[in-house]
């Protein structure tokens, strides 16, 4: 006679037999669900709602900055600059309003998610992730091609980029990330739940197949691809501005707009550094791990995927509050300040050791007159 099976509140299976000579009957599905609740870390929901209050309250304020300087530069070249800056904090303030609610819900709800049979839910979170990913690398790299062409072609800039076709890009822009997000939803690639299983993102570890690899290379294509050409623009706009600087200065409104370059410049690269940081671990670690388990040689190195994938997880949740710190530290002002703390130090100890070096020599001066007299 078969057993009844019945499960407690904590997960775990219990077994309750019919009669005393009935052998208990575990079946692979019931092993399956037991494994996989044995191995649900407990909730905690304090960091993840901790992080979310952060994050919305930084993207808050680099968004109040944005808009009263878009409304002080509208008639000028930052205009454009400043319509990118503000679409991508908005971009990053939804994203992380969005996921981080539903990422929260998983926490403190009882609901047993299956990896295998993932829910509506997962799958809107799963493409969640992908459009708000890929979104502000997309963005960011469409400022440092803006940017490019305005220091190195400020003529041709003025008369391409206006503010109509700088809205149709950003439409273009969530078009694009919209249209990879939906891919699953038409055969190609999958979202299932991740470990911990309360985040959902492409199906990387869990019996990964052809289309769902070449999901994870598009994905991290784009994304790499993005980080490489705003890498390559940066580059050339530092190039260019060093160049200018080191020439003759010319009249104090060019000198004005080569600050206003300078500002938005030093803000992209910022806007670089932090997405690489943040979004590379995941980049990579998801297709090494998709790979990994296409080949089938995941194995016994499934637990330290996972755990990579977490750790890649955190750091892209953390590019959405710090890249409203670029726009808040890396003004034009605060860097002004700073120029100025650090020449006043620089100078303070450019005195110091002229002193120093002013009594060395005076006490080295009267010892060589006493030597003399002797």
């Amino acid at each position: 006679m078969l057993a009844m099976q019945r499960y407690n509140s904590s997960g775990i299976t219990a077994t309750v037999p019919l009669c005393n000579h009935t052998p208990t009957v575990q079946e692979p599905e019931v092993e399956a669900v037991v494994a996989f609740n044995a191995t649900r870390p407990p909730n905690n929901p304090t960091a993840a709602g901790l992080t979310m209050t952060l994050g919305i309250l930084f993207n808050v304020v680099a968004l109040i900055i944005l808009a009263k300087a878009y409304n002080r530069f509208r008639r000028r070249s930052k205009a454009t600059f400043l319509l990118f800056a503000s679409s991508l904090v908005a971009t990053d303030l939804a994203g992380h309003v969005i996921t981080g609610a539903l990422v929260l819900r998983r926490y403190v709800s009882s609901f047993r998610a299956d990896p295998a049979n993932p829910d509506g839910s997962c799958l809107f979170l799963g493409g969640c992730m992908v459009f708000f990913g890929l979104c502000p690398l997309f963005l960011g790299c469409a400022m440092a091609a803006e940017r490019c062409l305005g220091v190195t072609r400020p003529l041709l800039h003025a008369r391409l980029v206006t503010t109509a076709r700088t809205k149709m890009a950003l439409a273009l822009i969530w078009l694009l990330a919209l249209c990879v997000a939906l891919l699953p939803f038409f055969s190609l690639g999958a979202y299932t739940y991740q470990y911990p299983w309360t985040w959902c993102f492409i199906r990387v570890m869990e019996g990964t197949g052809a289309m769902d690899l070449a999901f994870v290379m598009l994905f991290s294509g784009l994304a790499l691809s993005s980080l490489a050409s705003a890498f390559v623009c940066n580059t050339i706009s530092g190039i260019t501005l060093v160049r200018a600087r080191l020439k003759t200065r010319s009249c104090s409104q060019r000198r004005s707009a080569r600050s206003h370059d300078t500002e938005m410049v030093v803000q992209l690269v910022g806007i670089m550094v932090t997405s690489c940081i943040c979004w590379s671990p995941l980049l990579v670690f998801g297709l090494m791990s998709a790979t990994q388990s296409y080949r089938g040689f995941l194995g016994s190195d499934r637990d330290t995927y996972r755990g990579l994938m977490m750790m890649g997880v955190r750091m892209a949740t953390c590019n959405q509050i710090l890249d409203p710190w670029v726009y808040i530290l890396l003004r034009r002002a605060v860097l002004r300040k700073i120029y100025r703390i650090t020449k006043r130090q620089a100078s303070f100890k450019g005195s110091t050791f002229r002193s120093v070096r002013w009594d060395i020599s005076s006490f080295q001066n009267s010892e060589k007159n006493c030597t003399k007299n002797i």
